[in-house]
């Protein structure tokens, strides 16, 4: 079996891996550069993990099973947008019964409505008792009947996932006052994210292939 890394050593020879390795890195050290640090030692810690983070999301990119259009040069997924947010049968009862319906389970890939983007997200704790689950960033979010979805503050709201809300989650489509506005990009963890769609069933998250 070839190893993990003799993959990426032999991926370094190929443009797209290279161009999107230096892309993600770009705007990595542009964000660090953007934050204030709080210790030398954070800073160093995620100097020190982000070759490995870089190389693993170009790897899984240039992997991954997309109908979308994959930007080496932007490190980001392409897709046409549509003219106002994709937010057609997406109101409380009918994604807490699309989740009602299927298995939980932990790392499904679920779409979040930011108010002027879609946003993705995991699901990292399930409680069957109290019919909610925890996202990795976003919260809590109730799937009881007839029960308002958010327990955080942030007043995101939960979508079930399709074709076109996971397309413009993943290419960072932004709308404002309901008209198209220049995307936003992706944070790293996203794009990891969107190789984990399963495109042709998303209640089923796809194993990350080493």
């Amino acid at each position: 079996m070839t190893e993990q890394t003799s993959l990426w050593q032999v991926e370094q020879q190929s443009g797209d891996f290279s161009e999107l390795c230096t892309a993600l890195y770009e705007r990595e050290i542009g964000l660090l550069a953007k934050n204030s640090v709080t210790s030398v030692q954070a800073m160093q810690g995620r100097l020190k993990s982000l070759p490995y983070y870089v190389k693993r999301t170009a790897h899984l990119m240039t992997q991954a099973k997309t109908p979308l259009i994959l930007d080496t040069q932007n490190a980001s997924w392409s897709a046409k947008q549509a003219v106002h947010m994709p937010l057609n049968d997406q109101d409380i009862d009918s994604v807490n019964q699309w989740y009602l319906s299927i298995q939980l389970t932990h790392g499904l890939v679920v779409p979040i409505d930011c108010h002027s983007y879609i946003a993705l997200d995991s699901i990292d704790r399930i409680d069957i008792d109290k019919q909610r689950f925890r996202t990795n960033v976003h919260g809590w979010f109730y799937i009881a009947e007839n029960q308002q979805q958010t327990i955080n503050t942030t007043s995101t709201k939960l979508l079930k996932p399709n074709k076109r809300v996971m397309a413009a989650a993943c290419t960072g489509h932004q709308w404002l006052n309901n008209h198209k506005a220049n995307p936003i990009i992706p944070t790293m963890r996203e794009l990891l994210l969107s190789c984990a769609i399963n495109w042709r069933n998303f209640k089923r998250p796809l194993a990350f292939k080493s």
